[in-house]
């Protein structure tokens, strides 16, 4: 009877070291903030990571953590160029922000890469996987890629680019790449939260009327045709042509900066130093009007109300009774017998009555 007392004081002490170097093990893997910002600030790479991958996570414990880290380095955000760039699959926007990155990387700057790609439907992760389709940029010492997922989020980027745009300029990086995933969603959103909007347009991809169809046209600041390289050339040009001609009849969206259309390739780096160029010309033109800094400040307030919507949406989906009642009033929708505004405003004031 001692024997097997022994023998199990002895188990529950071996379990219980186990579970002491489960914890020890568990406090290396997770960072505290304080280490978190220490890192970031030295611009260790691994850290910056792991401070991203606490910011996507949708934990209540983490987001703790994270709202916490971000307060912390606000202060030392802002000094960092942000360029969102856009464009239907197939022009080339991972080839021309390889160039773009290798091109700044070569003057000294430092370069981030955020790349958002579709979300799987499956297992919620990229399915494109840009940062093996940017191999001498990725190796670069002077350079980030990051690819995020969509995780259904409108607009062509990932639900926290902002907040990861933060660090990486807490990180020191001069300039921020933005690759939104561009197939016809809401690209406000993208140009909302950037200093400067890249639209890439195909050669080829019609006249000035579809071309002002577009309405991603209407908030760029810039229009490059990519693949201008070979036999497509000329056929870039023309392109270009007609879509300059289509600009003239569009208002600019600032009054300071009329957006310049630019053929390039991604392939060969022509036309990347012209690109540049416009880049600082317009960082240059808004600066001293003073628009570039109310669009930052525009820029946090859409922020502030874009995490309000979304923590309300979260309090939405954590209450039962609503959810409950969500699901009831969708089947009385779906055979007809509440109409849809009538179901809708009992959600409403079912939300306000908690």
């Amino acid at each position: 009877m001692v024997r097997k007392r022994s023998l199990r004081h002895i188990a529950v002490l071996v379990i219980l070291k186990f579970i002491m170097i489960g914890l020890e093990i568990m406090s290396l893997d997770d960072p505290t903030v304080e280490t978190l910002e220490a890192g970031i600030l030295a611009g260790n790479r691994a850290l910056l990571a792991r401070a991203i991958t606490l910011i996507e996570s949708s934990h209540p414990t983490h987001q703790v953590r994270a709202q916490s880290l971000l307060l912390k380095l606000l202060p030392k955000t802002g000094q960092a160029l942000r360029i969102g760039i856009t464009g239907v699959p197939g022009v080339g926007k991972s080839t021309l922000i390889e160039a773009l990155g290798l091109f700044l990387t070569q003057q000294g700057k430092r370069v981030c890469v955020l790349a958002v790609d579709p979300s799987s439907s499956r297992t919620g992760g990229s399915i494109l996987g840009d940062k093996t389709r940017m191999q001498n940029l990725s190796v670069n010492p002077n350079a980030f890629i990051r690819p995020s997922p969509t995780s259904g989020t409108l607009g062509g980027v990932a639900r926290k680019t902002r907040e990861t745009m933060a660090l990486c300029e807490a990180a020191g990086f001069d300039v921020i790449l933005v690759e939104t995933v561009g197939v016809g969603q809401s690209e406000t959103t993208v140009s909302e939260m950037v200093d400067f909007f890249l639209c890439l347009m195909l050669p080829g991809a019609g006249d000035e009327l579809q071309g002002i169809k577009k309405g991603v046209l209407e908030i760029a600041d810039m229009i490059c045709v990519n693949k201008a390289d070979g036999d497509v050339l000329l056929q870039a040009r023309q392109a270009a042509s007609e879509y300059r001609a289509a600009l003239h009849i569009l208002k600019p969206q600032s009054p300071n900066w009329s957006p310049p259309v630019l053929t390039i390739s991604g392939l060969t780096g022509d036309g990347l130093d012209k690109l540049w160029e416009g880049v600082m010309a317009h960082n240059t033109a808004l600066s001293n009007s003073g628009e570039w800094k109310e669009r930052r400040a525009a820029q946090a307030v859409k922020w502030m109300h874009d995490m309000v919507e979304q923590k309300l949406l979260s309090i939405l989906k954590e209450d039962g009774s609503v959810l409950d009642l969500i699901a009831e009033s969708e089947q009385g929708v779906r055979v007809g017998k509440v109409t849809p505004a009538l179901a809708a405003q009992r959600i409403i004031e079912a939300i306000q009555s908690t």
